[in-house]
């Protein structure tokens, strides 16, 4: 049995509707900054840093890490809250809305990377997609770390998102140390490992949700939010205008209006 790993968490914006959010993969908490200043006054953000992100610690590479990082997340649910993920963070809070209810009072989910769905829907797409990450594959394969988190970064920004040339050193340096962790978890995000897509358990979920996705993103992405509405007992879905995958960052303006909107048709 592995020992815990405790996660740095910030706290962003200041507002009664209490929010956990969980960011993307190569990234870290402090990018919720620009969502959290958009939502000033409705919500407070708890944010942890994934293992091997942040200022949290390296992962120990012990056990499986989607299922330590939904631990180690659920650890900061300590009431019903609404929960916010982009990308892998949203397969996590998706996770926690499916196995913890009680403790999700609505969740927006950005982009999950859930190519389950697609494989089941849309396979094609997902061939499509596996196309384009080939040369990302390429380099973890060779152990090129660095060459891998550019064509992440590159891969995922698009036109839209942060490029890597722009990038503080700080940040590169952060995407090279968290790269591991795609590989770590591909199997679950694509073969659903942890069956989430069982009809009797992601009926578990039965809390509002909002799935989000960008204009400009990858199509597998579109088709990943279509099959999670359907399935998904309380789903809705909006478009971020002109943005890619990385909306949450890349326009956090027009992210934070769907989420206001989506909060202001909710029960009180």
């Amino acid at each position: 049995m592995s020992v815990a790993q405790n996660l740095h968490v910030s706290h962003l914006g200041q507002g009664d509707r209490k929010v956990l959010a969980l960011h993307c993969t190569i990234a870290h908490s402090g990018v919720w900054a620009g969502l959290a200043a958009v939502l000033k006054g409705q919500a407070s953000f708890v944010a942890p840093d994934m293992l091997s992100h942040g200022r949290s610690p390296d992962w120990d590479r012990q056990g499986d890490l989607f299922e330590r990082l939904t631990e180690a997340s659920l650890e900061h649910l300590t009431e019903p809250m609404d929960v916010i993920g982009h990308s892998f963070g949203a397969m996590i809070a998706l996770r926690l809305a499916v196995e913890h209810p009680e403790l999700v009072r609505s969740v927006v989910l950005v982009e999950p990377v859930f190519f389950a769905v697609a494989q089941q829907d849309t396979p094609d797409l997902v061939a499509e997609y596996a196309h384009v990450a080939q040369p990302y594959m390429d380099a973890i394969a060779a152990g090129d770390e660095p060459l891998a988190a550019r064509l992440f970064n590159r891969m995922w920004a698009g036109d839209a998102g942060p490029q890597w040339a722009d990038l503080p050193e700080v940040a590169r340096a952060g995407m090279v140390r968290g790269i591991h962790l795609v590989g770590a978890v591909e199997n679950a995000l694509l073969n659903d490992t942890m069956r989430l897509l069982d009809p009797s358990k992601i009926a578990q979920a039965n809390m509002p949700v909002l799935l989000l996705h960008g204009s400009h993103t990858h199509k597998v992405m579109v088709a990943i939010n279509s099959g999670l509405q359907t399935r998904l007992p309380q789903a809705e879905s909006d478009v971020i205008d002109g943005a890619g995958h990385m909306g949450p960052i890349s326009h956090p303006r027009e992210t934070g209006a769907a989420i206001a909107a989506f909060w202001g048709g909710l029960p009180s």
